[in-house]
């Protein structure tokens, strides 16, 4: 090495011990240097003398010249090719300065390399799939209309006031003729039926205008044989209420149209059988409590924690939930988002996630504070539900909910009132493996996009990938 160049090798001393899985003290007591010269060294505060640089070589077994190659330079280059992408074509940029970023600031430098990796692996995934803006320039859920529906309903917090006062006012008539299927006869001529599934082939409920009937399959629990009665009446009084709430959404596909439609009636249904005013007053009697809830209102425990994510018109919220149904294989099937939490839009949960885990208790609340990487926190309420069966040998399909809300509203709920500080007991968790840099993680099923992985031929970490720092 001339005596008049000096050589900052920082990035690259930092990989090689990171790679060996040793600390800063550790790397010291190998070079007989001080711990914090280590320090100094990895942040580029201090050059690499000649001798160092030979008791690197000598104690790993490295070639000098590789070492002293710099890993500076490497990310300089690559530094200065992110650079080049056209989205930066506006800002001038020298390759002096990104030199000077990569030398005197080789954290700032392994971010926007590590952030830049990922923006691009994600907008090839996102190519692949194939949901970019088609050529009538359409949004990205234009293919999708289940995600086109499930943005519609979280662009509006899942919360539509005015079908809220609607089922309000028709609950009270209802409530005035004694229930549903006197109301049916008074003010439709219709009559409800109960019959046997043979009968029903295939269908839970059916609207007969010929018989003047409405039939219910008699396999259907009470709350849930109630729901289709008051979604039925949805689907015949509310009606242009749910078309005026839909004709705001300029969907780009008709199955995306007919499924917000679908999930509007079944939003009005859950709002008569649970008017917005006795609901919101009861929830905050009872502190949340879903079985009770359910027991008072004669609803299930799904259909209450479903209910409990709408309760935000304004003058009159409470507090804000998500919402959240999976099978036990991790698909969803339903997602309500009221609480902003940031659910993964493609690929699998956090398995750290006691949602996941509710099928071993099953029909039991199971409770967890969550913490994201970024420190937010939630606290998650989750069982399982049933679906199907009402007899001997009937099919039955079984899910997990949960029920969330932000850490500060969690107090407000009767499941906290025996939970330890939730900043002591909060699990860490994340989005989906692709989308975390918990490196640390036993549990972890995909390496996350930007990282690259190590090999294992020097070490092999108890996680199941080991990751270098860019």
């Amino acid at each position: 090495m001339p005596a008049d160049r000096r050589l900052y090798v920082g990035p690259s001393l930092r990989r090689l011990r990171r790679d060996r899985g040793l600390t800063q003290a550790d790397m010291a007591a190998d070079l007989d240097v001080s711990a914090s010269y280590i320090a100094l060294l990895e942040r580029n505060h201090r050059p690499l003398s000649a001798e160092v640089l030979l008791r690197l070589a000598q104690t790993y077994k490295l070639d000098m010249a590789a070492l002293a190659g710099s890993g500076a330079n490497d990310d300089a280059a690559r530094l200065q090719a992110v650079l080049k992408d056209p989205m930066f074509a506006d800002i001038d940029l020298p390759s002096l300065e990104s030199a000077d970023v990569t030398t005197n600031f080789p954290g700032i430098t392994e971010a926007l390399l590590r952030l830049y990796t990922a923006y691009r692996e994600e907008q090839l995934a996102l190519a692949d799939r194939g949901v970019q803006a088609d050529a009538a320039g359409r949004g990205a859920d234009a293919s999708d209309p289940v995600a086109e529906s499930r943005r519609f309903l979280e662009a509006r917090r899942n919360s539509f006031p005015s079908l809220d006062d609607a089922a309000e006012r028709l609950a009270q008539q209802v409530a005035s003729h004694e229930g549903f299927t006197a109301y049916f006869k008074a003010r439709h001529n219709l009559k409800v039926r109960r019959l046997p599934p043979e009968v029903m082939v295939g269908s839970t409920r059916r609207l007969d205008h010929h018989r003047r009937e409405i039939l219910l399959s008699d396999e259907l629990d009470n709350a849930s044989q109630t729901f289709q009665l008051a979604l039925q009446l949805a689907y015949l009084e509310l009606g242009g209420d749910v078309d005026a709430v839909v004709s705001m959404g300029g969907f780009a596909t008709e199955s995306g149209e007919r499924l917000t439609r679908r999930a509007l009636a079944s939003y009005a249904a859950a709002a008569l059988l649970m008017p917005y005013t006795a609901f919101a007053r009861a929830v905050e009697a009872r502190r949340y409590d879903l079985e009770a809830l359910g027991r008072q209102f004669g609803a299930s425990f799904e259909q209450i924690a479903h209910r409990l994510t709408t309760l935000q018109k304004p003058g009159q919220e409470r507090v804000p939930f998500f919402f959240i149904r999976v099978d036990e294989a991790g698909n969803v099937s339903k997602r309500l988002d009221g609480a902003g939490f940031p659910f993964a839009r493609h690929g699998g949960g956090c398995p750290l996630w006691t949602v996941h885990q509710a099928f071993r208790t099953p029909r039991q609340i199971v409770t967890q504070w969550l913490e994201l990487p970024d420190g937010q926190r939630f606290f998650s309420i989750a069982r399982t539900v049933t679906a199907g069966g009402g007899g001997y040998g009937k099919p039955r399909v079984e899910r997990a909910i949960a029920l969330g809300c932000a850490a500060e509203h969690a107090g407000r709920l009767i499941y906290t009132q025996d939970q330890p500080n939730g900043a002591e007991a909060a699990t860490p968790i994340g989005v989906t493996c692709r989308l975390c840099h918990r490196t640390e993680c036993t549990a972890r099923s995909a390496p996350p996009i930007g990282r690259q992985i190590l090999p294992d031929d020097i070490r092999r970490t108890s996680a199941p990938f080991g990751f270098s720092d860019s």
